[in-house]
């Protein structure tokens, strides 16, 4: 199944060879998306430990309060730092993913 998947994806039958800059690519690719996932990881990191707690002692047992800053929360630094977690999170994901298809088509 996983050859079929790499003749695919790669193109390689006996009518038309891989290129040699495809083949030489592919590990410079894999570096590339390797220090990527470094980078989102370390900035994950350092985004959840510097968001502050969601709850404080007794308003999660009454419920949360009308305040300015709950009505402004996602204009905030806080609400700002939750954003870019978020979207941290996403391409931690597709990079991650594309490491994961790169080296099943490409083991070299």
């Amino acid at each position: 199944m996983l050859n079929k998947f790499t003749n695919l994806m790669l193109a390689t039958t006996t009518e038309t060879p891989v290129p040699i800059w495809v083949q030489q690519s592919f590990p410079i690719i894999k570096i590339v998306l390797a220090i990527l996932i470094s980078i989102c990881a370390i900035f994950m990191i350092v985004a959840v430990l510097a968001q502050k707690g969601e709850a404080n002692g007794s308003a999660s047992i009454t419920g949360t309060q009308d305040t300015f800053y709950n009505r402004n929360k996602g204009t905030s630094l806080q609400g700002v730092i939750k954003k870019l977690t978020v979207i941290d999170a996403i391409l931690l994901l597709v990079f991650c993913i594309a490491f994961l298809i790169l080296n099943a088509i490409y083991v070299g």
